[in-house]
């Protein structure tokens, strides 16, 4: 929005997976994306082509992923899910098998022993639908969540500890730019470089969405309402 409002270029968004962004941006077939998370959920990609992309660092702090239950759910660990899989009808509500999130949590099951826990693939979308019709029905359910998401202001929700820290600690959020930015689009360049807000930002806009509200209406909603921080970016 604000590279189309405020610099005038015309900007495809492209919603791929995960491991398509990765390898776009490497092969230079796009500019650039604002949702690297690092260094856990996307670290196995960065490893890949971090010599044929830039990092220009982190545009947003205390980012996380896990797996999430509703608040009345007695268990407080991973470990505890085992002993409890009939509860939680032996599945953890995933999303996109391609996610890094995904691999994460195949991993978790492993490394816990979570044998009678099986991890189904999906959609955020499908994901979020399953968790609300079971807090309506005060039933037990495990997804793979992350932080910043709108469910958290939706619903009461709690991470399960992760004792091993398979899932690692607090992330950031990056900005990853194909190689050659810098010279070809020097604006583009130095607005992704100034590019950085918070959580509760991220947030505001997210509950805007899954109210309803149309996101490119909600993207521009917010640069209107907050000037000051559009104006940092654009130094």
């Amino acid at each position: 929005m604000v590279l189309e409002e405020k610099l005038g270029y015309e900007v495809e968004l492209i919603p791929v997976s995960a491991a398509a962004m990765w390898q776009a941006i490497a092969s230079g077939d796009v500019d650039g994306m604002v949702t690297a998370w690092l260094p856990v959920t996307h670290g196995h990609y960065m490893e890949k082509v971090k010599d044929k992309v830039v990092d220009l660092g982190s545009n947003c702090e205390g980012a996380g992923i896990g797996l999430v239950v509703p608040t009345y759910v007695t268990i407080d660990s991973i470990a505890e899910m085992n002993d409890n899989a009939d509860k939680f009808d032996g599945k953890i509500i995933g999303i996109d098998p391609g996610a890094g999130i995904m691999s994460k949590t195949e991993k978790v099951i492993k490394v816990y022993g979570l044998t009678k826990i099986e991890l189904m693939e999906g959609t955020g979308a499908m994901m979020t639908a399953v968790l609300k019709d079971k807090i309506k029905k005060n039933e037990w359910v495990a997804v793979t969540g992350w932080t910043p998401h709108w469910k958290f202001a939706r619903w009461d929700l709690k991470y399960l500890k992760d004792p091993k820290g398979i899932y690692g600690g607090a992330e950031e959020i990056r900005t990853i730019v194909r190689k050659g930015l810098d010279k070809d689009m020097p604006e583009v360049y130095r607005f992704l470089d100034n590019f950085h807000w918070s959580l509760p930002e991220i947030g505001q806009i997210m509950g805007w969405n899954a109210d309803g509200a149309d996101p490119a209406e909600s993207a521009k909603r917010w640069v209107m309402e907050n000037p000051d921080k559009v104006n940092e970016w654009l130094k």
